[in-house]
């Protein structure tokens, strides 16, 4: 099965699809971008991603190009044509391609991608056993709320991670755990599931919301709050969301061990009510 690409109107093998070296998004990272996962074919919370990339878009005075229904084409075509059951599709659009210069061009058109690749999912033993994180200082632009493709200090934070043997890095700033580098963080705190507020310091998760919303139907106290890195090493259970994180459980913080050192009762519950959900 091919991974394929959708650019500027035309599907096409992924290593046909090219872009112009003057492209705002190459030049200055001007552009946005939304992930989406399909399970067995099926294109996941798609409407959910779509209000996320148009509130994206308006916060950067980017245009949609394409109204709602013309995105749901073009991403039930992208997925078919890619063919994999398990699927990541990811949208990117650019200010477009315009002589170098900060300002906006006055007649650019907007550059749109969509990619399918095959979903490769996290390690039975990464889930069965959990993972390790380390919290580093957050220095990303301050609209985190908004998926722009400037993501230099999120590779950072990630490659810090992983060559300190950790999965994922947490961002804390003025002493509060904010979100991952990829992903959001959940603790169990006390007999109730904590979670950073929405608002400009985290990207508001799909994965995170639909998260939530299981927990509260079964009966869990969730509550959104700042969590202090002290918080965190106190927590009964620590555990990542995100679109291809899914839940993942977290059981050493900055090598501190979390709990009893093994994914927690609650993590385990909304794991199998996450794979309900997504695989009905």
């Amino acid at each position: 099965m091919p991974n394929i690409a959708f650019l500027n109107g035309r599907f096409m093998p992924l290593a046909q699809a090219k872009v112009s070296v003057e492209d705002r998004g190459f030049q200055f990272g001007d552009g946005i971008y939304e992930l989406i996962r399909t399970y067995d074919g099926r294109i996941f919370h798609m409407e959910d991603h779509l209000r996320r990339l148009e509130q994206s878009a308006r916060e950067l005075g980017l245009p949609m190009v394409y109204s709602k229904t013309r995105w749901k084409e073009i991403l039930a075509k992208a997925s078919s044509r890619g063919g994999f059951p398990d699927a990541k599709i990811y949208i990117q659009i650019t200010r477009g391609v315009a002589p170098r210069d900060h300002s906006f061009p006055k007649k650019a058109r907007p550059t749109v991608l969509v990619t399918v690749r095959k979903m490769l999912p996290l390690s039975s033993e990464l889930l069965e056993k959990g993972g390790a994180v380390i919290t580093v200082p957050d220095i990303r632009w301050g609209r985190c709320d908004v998926k722009s493709i400037n993501l230099l200090p999120n590779i950072l934070a990630r490659q810090k991670a992983r060559s300190s043997g950790a999965f994922e890095a947490l961002f804390v700033r003025d002493g509060l755990v904010l979100e991952g580098a990829g992903s959001n963080v959940f603790a169990m705190i006390q007999g109730r599931l904590v979670t950073p507020p929405k608002g400009p310091a985290i990207l508001a998760g799909i994965t995170r919301d639909l998260v939530s919303e299981l927990a509260r139907k079964s009966g869990d106290s969730v509550v959104e709050t700042g969590i202090t890195p002290v918080d965190l090493l106190a927590a009964e259970e620590v555990f990542l969301t995100g679109t291809t994180t899914e839940i993942l459980p977290i059981v050493k913080v900055d090598a501190r061990t979390i709990g009893d050192g093994r994914p927690g009762k609650t993590t385990r519950r909304l794991i199998h009510l996450f794979r309900q959900a997504t695989r009905p």
